[in-house]
């Protein structure tokens, strides 16, 4: 797999639609981190052929794929805009967003920190 060179803009906004670049999963960002700011056990468990680098923003996704739903954390290096494809079916979408709204989720004003 070629490596993407990472930048250290955020590409994408809470409520964005996105689809992993490698994996057949897609998901809606609930939260943003600057740079990695998970475990190193996390960190090393990724093979190191696809290991993204670090300093670049990482998106917390509420996922889905074709079996499941679930919690991701992603590097920016590996999403991709993914909101020709309509809603996500998240459950717990209905308790972060409103709804959607130009094909970006709208954030509940009570889960502003």
């Amino acid at each position: 797999m070629t490596k993407t060179k990472p930048t250290h803009k955020p590409l994408f906004c809470i409520g964005d639609i996105v689809r992993h670049r490698h994996y057949p999963f897609r998901g809606v960002i609930v939260d943003v981190d600057p740079e990695f700011d998970n475990t190193e056990e996390w960190y090393a468990s990724i093979p190191e052929d696809v290991r993204p680098a670090r300093e670049q923003p990482f998106y917390h996704l509420l996922a889905e794929n074709a079996d499941s739903y679930y919690s991701a954390y992603v590097s920016q290096q590996n999403l991709l805009s993914d909101d020709e494809n309509g809603p996500v079916g998240h459950p717990d979408i209905e308790d972060v967003f409103t709804g959607l709204e130009e094909g970006r989720y709208q954030l509940r004003p009570e889960a502003f920190n």
